[in-house]
C-alpha cells in the first residue's frame, strides 16, 4: 500500500496512522521530496479525472489564469502540492481524500 500526500497535511498524517495502526504495511511517499513521474500524474488523471485536483486549495487558487484553465495533467506538473490528499494505492485500487467510505476500504 502507498499513500502519496505531503509531510505537512493534517489528513495525509491522520490516514497514515489509522492504517498503520490497523497493522497494514503502508509506504509514504511525500510528493514534495520525491515528484510524481509523467506516468504516475497520467494514471491519477485517467483514475479521478478532474478530482484529483483541489480547487480549493490556496495553492489552487493562485494559480494564474492559464495554469487555471489548462488540464489536471499540467496542473500537477506544475505543482503537485494542488494534488487532493492522500491518494492511496492499495492492491492495484487507487482511493481519493480519507472520507468514511475509503477508510472502511483501506482498513477494512
Amino acid at each position: 500500500m502507498i499513500l502519496y500526500g505531503i509531510s505537512t497535511c493534517d489528513t495525509c498524517k491522520k490516514a497514515l496512522k489509522a492504517i498503520e495502526a490497523t497493522g497494514h504495511a503502508v509506504t509514504f511517499r511525500d510528493i514534495r521530496k520525491e515528484p510524481l513521474s509523467e506516468a504516475e500524474i497520467a494514471a491519477l488523471v485517467v483514475e479521478f479525472g478532474d478530482r484529483i485536483i483541489n480547487k480549493s486549495s490556496t495553492t489552487y487558487r493562485s494559480f494564474n489564469d492559464f495554469l487555471k484553465a489548462s488540464e489536471p495533467e499540467a496542473q500537477l506538473a506544475a505543482q503537485p502540492t494542488v494534488m487532493k490528499r492522500p491518494v492511496i494505492e492499495s492492491d492495484g485500487k487507487w482511493f481519493l481524500g480519507w472520507d468514511a467510505a475509503v477508510q472502511a476500504a483501506v482498513l477494512g
